[in-house]
């Protein structure tokens, strides 16, 4: 067979793969059913000396690597963030593939470039954000926050990108602030720009487990009085346990007085600004010197894509900047983007965000997100309608934390229990739950997020649940 025509016939069996496993992705169980150590006793220690067929290596991937995946692109994937891919992107993450673009330079793929300018002008219109604001896209929110906190360091002056920190006698402890909610790829990032985790400050919290302002502008003035620098405050909008968002106006106005970077962490709730309802979310953002938003999380592109808008691109690309000879290009007015981040090579990752965009405009992303929102609240009002369970948090998005609460049992007994209902419902198979922790007690957790998650898929869900909580008692 011609190598074009073999080539063809291969793509076909795979396409007619993923249509079938869209279709029926239902039938498999959400939490993978392996063991550890399957894949490996199950694959040969050497790599093979001569070419295996692909119908070998295709059946091997069905037969060996599917049982081992946990489907995160499953409509009853309800643990962490509930993600998908949307067919569209699936296809623009192949094209992407078979181009295979080092988007590093301008000249090194000049659409890859500029679409990732447009579309990401796009989403910054769909969010309401000012035109101030810069987006550039990177892999997660952990290199997006990772990113922020060094271009804030680079805004002190302190020299520290020629100079650096060790054997320093002038330079001053740096602080970062955060909430015992806030993700930790904060705090890792503290860690890797050599800030440290003592240096990393926790602030109260309210009830509603969000950051209050009051400690924050008390931290910021006990650290300024005793000779240590704010470097940068983090604040949540949709928290990866609860989903509640801090103060953000509030936090703006207390770092602008002191002059200390304001990160606003949107990574999950950002898309449901694009929603007129839920604009107020960002729009205290709006001061802040960088927001990130994953448009992987809520906006139907496959991992990874995640997006930090800058107020100020030169700052950030001179944090980063260090072109060797050999790429050094002559154009200018553009964005080499190898000069904004840690990473030189970069995927074309703007062209699934492009075509999810422009399949699904913007009123049908609006109606997906809506969906998921009012089916997690539906969700919640059956919780909070039935005996012995309670709502643990405010929900005003498409995450739930709640807990199975019979008379009877201490605290000790009652987080058994409800570790004990999340590992029977996800034995299950059918659906997949998560737990988080608040105020020290163990709640469950339901995540809405996929675009072919059905009211049916939530009824299921609640059910599962509550037969698992019957069960235990």
């Amino acid at each position: 067979m011609p190598e074009d025509a073999e080539f063809r016939d291969r793509f076909a069996r795979v396409a007619a793969w993923i249509e079938d496993y869209l279709r029926e992705t239902r039938r498999y169980p959400v939490l993978s059913r392996s063991k550890p150590g399957d894949l490996i006793a199950a694959l040969p220690a050497s790599p093979p000396d001569e070419a295996e067929s692909f119908d070998a290596i295709f059946r091997d991937f069905e037969r060996l690597i599917v049982p081992g995946i946990t489907h995160w692109n499953h409509p009853r994937f309800f643990a962490y963030f509930s993600i998908s891919a949307a067919p569209v992107t699936i296809l623009a993450e192949a094209l992407a593939a078979a181009l295979d673009v080092n988007a590093m330079l301008w000249r090194t793929s000049p659409a890859a470039t500029e679409l990732e300018d447009v579309t990401l002008g796009w989403l910054r219109e769909m969010l309401g954000l000012p035109a101030t604001f810069h987006g550039i896209i990177y892999d997660t929110a952990s290199i997006s926050g990772y990113t922020a906190l060094a271009a804030a360091r680079e805004s002190l002056g302190l020299e520290i990108r020629e100079r650096g920190m060790g054997g320093r006698s002038d330079l001053p402890a740096l602080r970062v602030y955060i909430t015992d909610q806030t993700h930790s790829h904060i705090e890792k990032g503290a860690i890797a720009l050599g800030v440290g985790r003592e240096n990393v400050i926790r602030i109260p919290i309210d009830d509603d487990f969000r950051m209050r302002p009051e400690a924050l502008e008390q931290a910021l003035d006990d650290d300024l009085a005793h000779g240590r620098r704010p470097m940068c405050a983090v604040a949540t909008v949709g928290t990866t346990s609860t989903t509640s968002s801090d103060p953000v106006a509030a936090a703006r106005e207390i770092t602008r007085k002191r002059n200390v970077w304001l990160h606003v962490d949107a990574a999950y709730a950002g898309p449901a600004a694009i929603l007129p309802e839920f604009r107020s979310l960002l729009d205290p953002a709006h001061g802040a010197e960088s927001i990130v938003v994953n448009p992987h999380k809520w906006l139907f592109v496959p991992i990874d894509l995640s997006v930090l808008f800058v107020r100020d691109p030169e700052l950030l690309r001179r944090t980063f900047s260090l072109a060797a000879d050999y790429l050094v290009a002559p154009e200018t007015d553009v964005h080499n983007y190898m000069d904004y981040g840690l990473q030189l090579g970069r995927r074309f990752r703007a062209l699934k965000l492009w075509f999810a965009i422009r399949t699904y405009g913007v009123h049908g992303l609006q109606q997906h997100l809506r969906g998921h929102i009012a089916l997690a609240q539906e969700f919640a009002g059956w919780v909070a309608a039935e005996p012995q369970w309670e709502i643990a948090a405010p929900h005003p998005l498409s995450v739930v934390c709640y807990r199975f609460v019979p008379a009877g049992h201490d605290d000790a007994a009652l987080d058994a229990l409800n570790a004990a209902i999340m590992d029977d419902v996800n034995a299950d198979g059918r659906i997949f739950i998560s737990s988080t922790k608040l105020r020290g007690r163990s709640v469950l957790r339901l995540a809405i997020g996929n675009e072919r998650t059905t009211r049916e898929d939530v009824v299921l869900a609640w059910q599962i649940i509550r037969d698992a909580a019957a069960r235990l008692r």
